[in-house]
């Protein structure tokens, strides 16, 4: 039997070891839905998160970081009650996607242009982790 742990380990940002040690034993297809879509992107100690929201407007749309968890949500306009649709092919309901993020992932600023919604976070190394020389005496 085999656990298909991808949907907690893609909704989290900074921890890259764990999350390739998973994914490589436990890897059998990445079959899970989310809605909406979302890319993350690691550039050395940046990290920016992708998410397609098409058909929402930016003041539809709120971020906000609460301890370590990002979470993004959207919510519908009330559209006119008259409405018939012959084919509704394009999703239009409200969401709520959170990220755990790691003690030292910041979040950086947000922006959206053409119906995708990119939030910029980054890596602060805190200085007891970064690498240093140790003298040795004698």
């Amino acid at each position: 039997m085999t656990f298909d742990l991808s949907p907690l380990l893609r909704s989290s940002v900074g921890f890259d070891a764990f999350d390739k040690m998973f994914d490589n034993m436990f890897k059998h297809g990445d079959t899970a839905t989310s809605y909406p879509p979302y890319n993350i992107i690691k550039s050395n100690n940046n990290y920016t998160i992708t998410m397609a929201v098409a058909g929402f407007a930016e003041k539809d749309i709120d971020v906000s970081v609460e301890e370590n968890e990002l979470i993004i949500s959207g919510e519908v306009p009330k559209q006119e009650d008259n409405l018939e649709f012959l084919h509704r092919g394009i999703a239009a309901r409200n969401f709520r996607r959170s990220f755990r993020l790691a003690e030292a992932i910041k979040v950086g600023n947000a922006s959206y242009k053409d119906g995708l919604l990119h939030i910029y976070l980054e890596r602060e190394v805190p200085d007891h982790q970064k690498p240093r020389k140790i003298k040795i005496s004698s």
